[in-house]
């Protein structure tokens, strides 16, 4: 059973998915939170296994809220799916680099919403798909923020390892990385563990930013 925890100013929202959940016999929701600050000591009172994350509220806003539970020790296993109505660049961007797992838009169906749930439970990274063409629009209008030769981790990738970088970076999964080096799915899933090891980072949308943030990926590259 997948815990699954809300925070959402709106009661009609918070209702629609605590509805949307018993609908899935593997999830179960597990605790609710109406402001990010409420969101925060929900995640450390219950340690839900993910937290759709509002990026709109009081108190604190869900970008903010995400940072703080993804960056406190004793929170850093939750994984946040931050859902919005907004599919503006700027909360894309902010709610993977505050260290979000998933990005979904509250219009999006619930078989969405249970796949984005289970995906990254199983500690993968997901994106909507309109939302990421307009991520790596996004990412393709900035300078590098960190010159390649500055980042002393990326130097410790092997020549292999770089280029499983710049597939993650377009969103390939382990199996189609392992379809398009013609390895074994085995294989592929190393590479990617390997590198979430070298660069410490949590998963693969923490990769997707990295890549294109220090110019290692540039869109249209691979």
């Amino acid at each position: 059973m997948i815990r699954v925890a809300v925070a959402d100013d709106q009661p009609l929202v918070r209702a629609g998915i605590r509805a949307m959940l018993d609908l899935a016999d593997d999830l179960a929701l597990i605790g609710e939170a109406a402001d990010g600050r409420a969101a925060i000591e929900l995640a450390r009172r219950e340690r839900p296994d993910v937290l759709l994350m509002d990026v709109r509220m009081p108190v604190l806003d869900g970008i903010e809220a995400t940072r703080r539970i993804t960056s406190d020790p004793a929170t850093a296993a939750v994984k946040v799916v931050v859902l919005t109505t907004f599919d503006v660049d700027e909360y894309v961007y902010g709610a993977l680099r505050a260290g979000a797992s998933g990005f979904l838009l509250k219009d999006a169906p619930p078989e969405q919403v249970f796949a984005a749930v289970r995906v990254v439970s199983a500690g993968d990274a997901l994106l909507d798909p309109a939302v990421t063409r307009r991520l790596i629009a996004e990412f393709a209008s900035r300078p590098p923020e960190r010159e390649t030769q500055q980042q002393p981790a990326l130097r410790r990738l092997t020549a292999r390892e770089r280029e499983v970088l710049g597939l993650v970076a377009c969103g390939m999964s382990n199996a189609e990385i392992a379809e398009r080096l013609v390895v074994s799915h085995a294989t592929a899933k190393t590479h990617v563990a390997r590198i979430l090891a070298k660069l410490q980072a949590r998963d693969r949308a923490q990769l997707v930013v990295l890549a294109y943030e220090t110019g290692l990926v540039r869109p249209g590259s691979t």
